[in-house]
């Protein structure tokens, strides 16, 4: 017998609409309530094609694989040998990328310089200056020359080891950070030159240059500066990256480093992060090719970020062309954001853990992206370097141990060739062949 009860059979032409799903329409509701548009931190959200969507060819009759405990695999790189007197040298191929004081407390900016030093990588000062904290426990670090000039000092610049010109995010390439008032206490204020309390938009472009010659005449004052020891990095959100690169290079990058749109960031209008720039998996391979028809690549070295995880990401990042990655997102979770022993908490901000909308807001329980002293105290900058330096020697392994499988004693010796994709969308994408096929879709 059926149940007949209109009240209670499901209706089958009620059905959610693809354009105007729930999320959509919620959206809508938000907007018009309020009449402002919707910040949030993190980075895309939408499905994208990813290093998922890609497979080694491990060895066997054709390539022979190198044994685990007796035949070594190298992870050594080096930054920024093309001008500059005193290049990097780091341990691991896997670098933190710029993240400020502001947007993250001083114990969050202390345990990554404890972390990556531990390993023998570099971390990244981010907008709004250099910290003792960073600059102290930090045996690599880079200082971030954006367009705000928030914070930036000669001094600093000399302090340094590196020196990164920001010209785009891949959260938000074309657009400006944001860091909002509650986050811009005394002591942030100060650094950047800010009135306490107020809410702070960055520039999109840098105040004194309009083009590329504008920035071969900056790179040259900055080199000036430092008298020529430090490399200089530019930095481009992953939109038309086979031209940025090229102008980068031509403009005098000794190292060039791509965002993809799967990103990070602190604070920035949701339509950017889900509207703006192209993923990661695309950005690369139209890096490599700029830096191969000007005959330098691996010798200005390309650094990619947005979106790396785990260790096949970074070993499918250098078989791709990459001589380095830079993790942000991933690093603040080894430190314990969004832990699962603050769920409580999170449930009372209307967040949860393993949601990361609310970096803007400052109120982040386990102390990292806050400016509340007592919020921050919860962070033992000890313990949270120690496991970030656990994190960052697994991923070295796990790309090491796809790197031997694939017959490698080197992860620069990784290429092309040792890759598949899963999907049209990634083949396509990546350049490489579709599985169980010679075909690459666009190329023949």
């Amino acid at each position: 017998m059926t149940n007949s009860n209109p009240a209670t059979t499901p209706n089958p032409a009620l059905r959610e609409s693809a354009t105007f799903d729930r999320g959509v329409i919620a959206e809508i509701q938000r907007a018009a309530g309020t009449g402002i548009y919707d910040i949030r931190g993190w980075g895309a959200k939408r499905p994208l094609p990813h290093f998922d969507d890609l497979l080694f060819l491990g060895a066997s009759m054709s390539r022979y694989p190198l044994e685990g405990y007796r035949e070594r695999c190298d992870t050594d790189v080096v930054l920024g040998d093309r001008n500059a007197k005193y290049p990097l040298h780091l341990d691991i191929p896997i670098t933190i990328a710029g993240m400020s004081f502001g947007a993250l407390s001083g114990q969050a900016k202390e345990a990554l310089g404890r972390g990556a030093s531990e390993v023998g990588t570099s971390t990244t000062t981010g907008d709004g200056g250099m910290t003792p904290e960073e600059r102290g426990q930090s045996k690599h670090l880079v200082y971030q020359y954006l367009p705000s000039r928030y914070g930036m000092n000669p001094d600093h610049l000399r302090a340094a080891d590196a020196i990164e010109i920001v010209l785009g995010q891949g959260a938000k390439p074309g657009g400006g950070g944001m860091l909002l008032g509650q986050k811009i206490t005394e002591r942030v204020a100060g650094m950047r030159t800010l009135p306490q309390g107020v809410d702070q938009r960055s520039a999109c472009r840098h105040p004194d240059w309009t083009g590329p010659d504008d920035l071969a005449i900056k790179i040259v004052e900055l080199r000036e500066i430092t008298g020529w020891e430090k490399p200089i990095y530019i930095k481009v959100g992953a939109t038309r990256t086979y031209y940025d690169v090229k102008l980068a290079v031509k403009a005098g990058a000794d190292v060039v480093v791509v965002d993809g749109m799967q990103g990070g960031t602190a604070a920035t209008q949701d339509v950017f992060i889900e509207h703006v720039g192209i993923p990661t998996l695309a950005a690369i391979p139209q890096a490599v090719q700029a830096l191969q028809e000007l005959d330098l690549h691996h010798k200005v070295q390309l650094v990619v970020s947005g979106g790396i995880r785990t260790g096949a990401d970074v070993a499918k990042a250098m078989a791709l062309g990459a001589d380095a990655v830079a993790i942000g997102t991933a690093a603040l979770i080894a430190l314990g954001d969004n832990s699962p022993r603050y769920a409580a908490q999170y449930e009372a901000l209307g967040s949860a853990a393993g949601c990361y909308d609310d970096y803007q807001d400052g109120r982040d329980p386990a102390g990292i992206t806050t400016q509340d002293p007592e919020l921050a105290r919860r962070l033992d900058p000890v313990e949270g370097g120690r496991r970030l330096a656990n994190y960052l020697r697994v991923l070295t392994m796990e790309a090491q141990t796809l790197a031997r499988a694939c017959g490698k004693s080197h992860l620069r010796n990784l290429e092309p060739d040792d890759l598949v994709a899963l999907t049209v969308e990634a083949s396509a994408m990546a350049r490489v062949p579709l599985a169980g096929t010679d075909w690459i879709p666009g190329r023949y």
